[in-house]
């Protein structure tokens, strides 16, 4: 008998603690539905070395969105807000939330570049996904450069990546490039320009020196780099300033000097 009065008393503490709950949900889900919404919070969550999207950007894009201060906040809908903020270019992912003091919350995070391509009229961003976005008005981000005859075709204004499994594959062996300058010490800021000839060849252009390296497809690049080291240290050092304007490390143990 105690052993059931034990458990008819449990069911009955279960059943009280259950309807509690559904009383707490309830008034509070009444409390949302008298909320309204009373303002907008913009919260960018990286720190780049300059935004490419502040919080006044994020308020006037909340424009195409139409009227929501003011509106019952369980009638914001923040899917389609974070839909509307993932369209814009420069914006990676957008998290929308909403608050029991009536505000609506957004956090950014901003899409950062890896490097800078310009071909022909038109310039654009890669990020280290090798997702393509338009060069921003607001600033001009401080990554390798890449121009020439790029072999990725994109129309002005593009977002998203290369359809072209080549171009893709290009793409990626030449952020796979910057990322390997990126590691090296020595090299990191040694470079100031890439230039593409036509079949996707690679020059590279040094910040200082009037040397031009002709390095080829943006692959077997520590054989390349140790041949231009290897320049650098024992076959500049011996020739007067300027004695050689292209210098070829394409080819297997050959490093090919020329005025």
């Amino acid at each position: 008998m105690k052993a059931s009065l034990r458990f008819t008393l449990s069911l009955a503490g279960t059943a009280v603690l259950a309807a509690l709950l559904v009383l707490v949900s309830g008034a509070a889900a009444g409390q949302r539905h008298l909320t309204t919404c009373k303002g907008l919070e913009v919260t960018i969550l990286d720190s780049l070395e300059r935004n490419f999207v502040s919080p006044g950007d994020v308020k006037r894009y909340m424009e195409d969105y139409g009227d929501y201060i003011g509106q019952r906040i369980d009638s914001v809908n923040l899917c389609r807000i974070e839909d509307l903020l993932d369209g814009r270019s420069a914006i990676r992912k957008s998290e929308a939330y909403v608050t029991r003091d009536g505000m609506l919350h957004i956090d950014i995070t901003q899409r950062e570049p890896a490097v800078r391509f310009h071909t022909g009229g038109n310039g654009f961003y890669a990020d280290e996904s090798g997702f393509l976005f338009p060069l921003q008005s607001k600033f001009t981000a401080r990554v390798p450069i890449v121009d020439g005859a790029v072999p990725v075709t994109v129309p002005k204004g593009f977002k998203g990546r290369p359809e072209d499994p080549k171009e893709q594959q290009w793409l990626e062996e030449v952020l796979s490039l910057i990322r390997y300058l990126g590691r090296d010490k020595t090299f990191k800021d040694a470079f100031s320009q890439i230039t593409v000839l036509r079949g996707g060849e690679l020059v590279l252009i040094p910040r200082t020196g009037q040397e031009r390296f002709l390095f080829g497809q943006p692959r077997g690049f520590a054989e390349k780099f140790e041949r231009i080291r290897t320049y650098y240290e024992a076959i500049a050092p011996s020739r007067d300033p300027g004695a050689y304007r292209k210098v070829d490390v394409r080819y297997d143990r050959q490093i090919i000097c020329s005025k």
